[in-house]
């Protein structure tokens, strides 16, 4: 999965479009946490977790984020990690 949409737009006459992507858990991620006794799905989970929250990054208020997490963390399988 690949997804990270981001518009700078400088005129007022603009047209765009949203694009996204998906694809597989990169294997080295996978091979890293499993090599470190970490099971196949919670290394899954893990994973998909770090990507979800990577696009918090931007978020200033501290506050907003973490409950952003809380909520991304309760929606994704095993959140509770």
């Amino acid at each position: 999965m690949d997804t990270k949409p981001q518009l700078e737009i400088y005129a007022d006459d603009v047209k765009c479009s949203h694009g996204a992507t998906i694809g597989r858990i990169d294997d080295e991620q996978l091979f890293y946490l499993r090599s470190r006794g970490i099971t196949q799905q919670a290394a899954q989970q893990m994973i998909l977790y770090a990507f979800a929250a990577e696009l918090t990054e931007a978020i200033d208020d501290e506050a907003l984020r973490q409950q952003i997490l809380a909520r991304i963390g309760q929606r994704l399988p095993g959140g509770n990690l």
